[in-house]
């Protein structure tokens, strides 16, 4: 045997794909195939098929090599101390909290806790976030995180819009916010005609009525002001008013809730969550409780349990964006739930008093640069600040040059002005180092110790801070590590994630996230970086960056990618501003109509109201496919005004439309774009290119598709592909002109690459996988799907099947009869899984009263017959209610799930054992997952709604 036989390039991919041949092979026999292959071609429609050759994305790597390789190429990125501000921040991230939340499997593959009884931990985690953001605001209810700071702000224009009585749609920005809020704020403003009227809000006259008016808090050049009289005065005219907010000045300055605002905005991220060259990073909305639902985004709250025992679940669920579809003020669909976590933790290890030593030390560090820099001779802003300093000079193009040749990144405000501001891994050499950055580059005679011993540094009164906060028992009892540690396992243990059993959740596409996708997101190189620094400082990332460019474009057949838009959501929106803009270039900016199927997700058509299109709804026929006579009808009946049609492809039911391609034909005789939803391309990849069988646009999940980790609800990144003639209006980034194309659309995210530290995770994904894997796992996912609907289909009705009698990616079983029969539901169903040890498929979407499955190609056949069994084991008991061996209302799937304390109560009042409560099956003595509550109450959440962590004496 040779050396070269005795090495495999590709030996991520068996290890990534779960099945192995011997069990493929046996899959297939189920199905009456002889090979993956032959199933193909009898599923997915031959004329969008693809002959492609992939050389782009290669053939697959090693693990080891491919973390040599990305080595080798962020090494070239220099990691300088970046004092450039603009609300990201360095910061230290506790080594406990990086290796148990941030590097640890438990927390980064759970997935968003819609399935409340099995994610009690993550729920009470982002219950202490929730409580320190309203805590640090003074506001009285916050969400559970957004996505960024730009699209924060942006949402709180929405929510000021319709709360606002006076009918305005003029509103007023602060030059001084940060110019990437601004800009975000227009991108957002301009499609639904709003007029942001960047003005300093204390000298507006109102000469024209405002629904709202934005402050920076402190300002982007590091002042710190009393707002209060403005605020008033903007109230009086009928406006809110929001303050975007710095979360660790917050401790030291009156928080916006105490001096007028209405919502306040900002990003989490100096809590312990790195730089990341932008992201991903949990930015949040608070507000008063009054305005609760009209609030984006999720929000926690504590209900009880069917043992009357506190439980935790997502509130107010109705008013979700995507739920309210067209309606909807907001298309946030995901959140930044990993990062909220983290920022949680960081709040709960270091306590009130901690976080307030930290800011004070921030604040005194900044007291000192600033005297030292006024010894020096320079113009230093005598006005209050934080943490940032800023020099009025005639030098400052010197001065920057200056710096980064000391290693340091300042800010650049404007032609004569520059600002540094401090962080808490400054230290007093570092203040030195600065100092000499003003001084040609040379050693200083100052010394931070001498400065210090004289400094006079106190706030002015009216801005600091008098109320206490964060006073609930979680954040001052975890202090030490050994405390801390314990508190992160005891909420682990409560969770289901990958880590315990397969999650298969239709549309969600919960696979594998690898150790070694992973492993780089930590490297200095990647998650020290500012998204502000000079690009030449980050030449190894942002090459990685285009290269996962080009691998998308070669996947899809699309020729531009734009990887800015950081979830599935804003992707979307992206991708209809893009499409807005082809036709605003081309003199036909009245094309407003939007085409959406009637099966679609909640975010496609609220995402074409954001973008200020009309929405028109296609019908889709009995089999859940489009139906091509009536979008036809309707794409002829709107041709003068036709924007786009909206498809998800495969279709949201899980099969291959085989129109598709007339389906694209007939949208683009009528003058109008097709978008593609990009939910279900875990069905597509390496067999079917989107970009050459009709869509103009789509957008890909790569949290979904590539790999990148669920995080428990957020983060994701959702790129959007483009054909040819779109490509010059792909989205750009007024900091970074490298970002996008100089006439693309404005930023749709802060950031310019969105959260560029997680792209490594799908770039690493697809450079092992290499092309012959891909083609593999999206076989293999097609026939998990289809083998799981085969073993069901006598038990359970497979309710859309596609012309060839199979499914795609994932399928439907129909639950609805049986609710006529036994009266157990779709809920029962979902909730005795639990105690067979798993998370439930998707409940109700796209049809009430079904599941939708999706096991994924990470899944061996050992586990997808384990969940097999559950599912015929459950339809056994569903029986015994039907044929009245059991009663109807106290059976086990009506009182499901089953905690251990409900074991343990001496009566039993249930006609079935303890034992067939907990151990329906052989398996689960070995491995048994106990829900720490039981099925939780709903109505009783909402109508006793807490936001905030109960007190002592509220848990009692």
């Amino acid at each position: 045997m040779k050396l070269a036989d005795l090495s495999s390039k590709n030996e991520f991919t068996p290890r990534h794909i779960g099945p192995n041949d011997n069990d493929i092979q046996a899959m297939l026999k189920t199905l009456g195939f002889a090979s993956l292959d032959e199933m193909a071609d009898k599923i997915i429609p031959s004329q969008i098929r693809t002959d492609h050759n992939f050389a782009q994305v290669g053939g697959g790597v090693s693990e080891y090599d491919l973390l040599k390789q990305l080595k080798a190429m962020v090494s070239k990125n220099k990691v300088f101390k970046s004092y450039i501000g603009m609300g990201f921040h360095d910061s230290i991230t506790p080594t406990i909290i990086q290796r148990n939340i941030f590097e640890n499997p438990v927390w980064y593959t759970a997935y968003t806790p819609y399935q409340a009884e099995i994610a009690q931990g993550r729920l009470e985690a982002l219950l202490n976030f929730q409580t320190m953001i309203a805590d640090l605001t003074g506001m009285e209810i916050s969400n559970s995180s957004l996505l960024d700071e730009g699209t924060a702000a942006a949402e709180a224009m929405f929510m000021a819009h319709a709360l606002c009585k006076n009918k305005a749609n003029a509103f007023v920005v602060s030059p001084k916010m940060h110019p990437h809020v601004i800009e975000v704020l227009g991108t957002r403003a301009e499609p639904l005609g709003f007029e942001m009227i960047v003005q300093d809000p204390a000298t507006y006259d109102f000469n024209k009525p405002v629904f709202g008016v934005f402050f920076q808090y402190p300002d982007t050049e590091g002042t710190v002001e009393d707002y209060s009289v403005t605020a008033k005065k903007f109230h009086d005219h009928g406006a809110l008013v929001t303050a975007s907010v710095d979360i660790l000045a917050m401790t030291l300055l009156t928080p916006p809730g105490e001096w007028g605002a209405d919502m306040v905005v900002g990003n989490s991220q100096r809590f312990g969550v790195p730089l990341g060259f932008g992201g991903p990073h949990a930015a949040f909305l608070a507000t008063k409780d009054a305005y609760k639902r009209m609030m984006p985004g999720r929000i926690v709250g504590v209900s009880v349990d069917s043992q009357g025992k506190q439980a935790l679940r997502l509130a107010l669920q109705t008013r979700e964006q995507h739920i309210r579809r067209e309606k909807a003020t907001s298309n946030i669909c995901t959140a930044q739930v990993l990062l909220a976590n983290m920022a949680s933790m960081y709040a709960v290890y270091h306590g009130p008093e901690g976080l307030k030593r930290i800011a004070q030390r921030v604040n005194r560090l900044a007291g000192i640069l600033a005297d030292g820099l006024t010894k020096l001779g320079y113009n230093v802003s005598k006005e209050a600040f934080f943490d940032t300093v800023t020099v009025t000079t005639d030098k400052a193009a010197s001065i920057i040059a200056d710096a980064e040749a000391l290693g340091m990144n300042f800010r650049l405000v404007s032609a004569n002005k520059v600002s540094i501001a401090l962080n808490e891994t400054v230290s007093a050499e570092d203040v030195e180092t600065i100092w000499m950055a003003f001084h040609g580059g040379k050693k200083t005679d100052l010394s931070v110790a001498a400065i210090d011993d004289t400094l006079k540094l106190d706030l002015p009164a009216n801005v600091t801070r008098k109320s206490a906060f964060m006073t609930n028992s979680v954040f001052s009892s975890h202090h030490s590590e050994t405390e801390l540690l314990r508190y992160i396992h005891h909420l682990q243990n409560k969770d289901i994630t990958l880590t315990h059993s397969m999650i298969p959740l239709g549309s969600c596409t919960m696979k594998l996230n690898a150790t070694t996708e992973l492993v780089p997101v930590s490297w200095p190189e990647i998650s020290k970086l500012h998204p502000f620094a000079p690009v030449a400082q980050a030449a190894g990332l942002i090459d990685m960056i285009k290269d996962l460019e080009q691998k998308l474009c070669d996947i899809t057949g699309f020729a531009a990618v734009s990887l800015q838009p950081n979830a599935g959501s804003q992707g979307e929106y992206a991708g209809l501003l893009v499409i807005r803009k082809y036709h605003h270039s081309r003199g036909q900016g009245h094309r407003n109509i939007c085409l959406i199927p009637s099966s679609a997700h909640g975010t496609n058509p609220a995402s074409a109201a954001l973008a200020g299109m009309q929405v028109v709804v296609v019908n889709c026929d009995n089999l859940g496919n489009v139906e091509i006579a009536d979008l036809k009808a309707k794409a002829e009946q709107y041709k003068d005004n036709l924007s786009c049609l909206m498809i998800t492809y495969p279709s949201t039911h899980g099969v291959y439309e085989e129109g598709i391609k007339e389906i694209c034909e007939i949208v683009h005789a009528n003058g109008g774009q097709v978008y593609m939803d990009g939910a279900n391309m875990n069905a597509l990849v390496g067999m079917c290119r989107p970009g050459t069988f009709g869509a103009d646009v789509s957008h890909m999940n790569l949290h979904k598709t590539f790999a990148i980790p669920h995080g428990g609800g957020g983060p994701g990144v959702g790129p959007i592909g483009v054909g040819a003639h779109l490509k010059e209006f792909l989205p750009k980034h007024s900091l970074v002109k490298e970002a996008g194309p100089a006439n693309g659309i404005s930023s749709v995210t802060s950031a310019p690459w969105g959260s560029a530290s997680i792209l490594p995770i799908s770039w690493a994904y697809i450079t092992m996988m290499g092309a012959s894997g891909l083609r593999k796992a999206t076989l293999v996912s097609l026939l998990s799907a289809n083998y799981i609907a085969k073993k069901l289909e006598k038990a359970y009705p497979v309710l859309y099947k596609g012309k060839s009698g199979y499914v795609a990616h994932e399928c439907i079983i129909d639950v609805r009869d049986i609710k006529k029969t036994s009266g157990i539901d779709v809920t029962d169903v979902a909730k005795r899984l639990i105690d067979y040890g798993f998370h439930a498929p998707t409940m109700s979407f796209p049809v009430a009263g079904t599941l939708m499955i999706e096991p994924t190609e990470s899944e061996p056949k050992q586990e997808l017959d384990r969940f097999i069994d559950s599912m015929l084991s459950i339809r056994k008991e569903i029986e015994a209610v039907e044929n009245g061996k059991m009663d109807k209302e106290n059976n086990a799937l009506r009182n499901s799930p089953h905690t251990a304390q409900m074991l343990m109560k001496p009566e039993w009042n249930h006609p079935y054992s303890r034992e067939e409560a907990v151990y329906p099956v052989e398996w689960l003595r070995a491995n048994k997952f106990w829900p720490v509550v039981g099925r939780v109450d709903n109505a009783y959440g909402d109508r006793n709604l807490v936001c905030s962590c109960p007190s002592i004496e509220e848990y009692r």
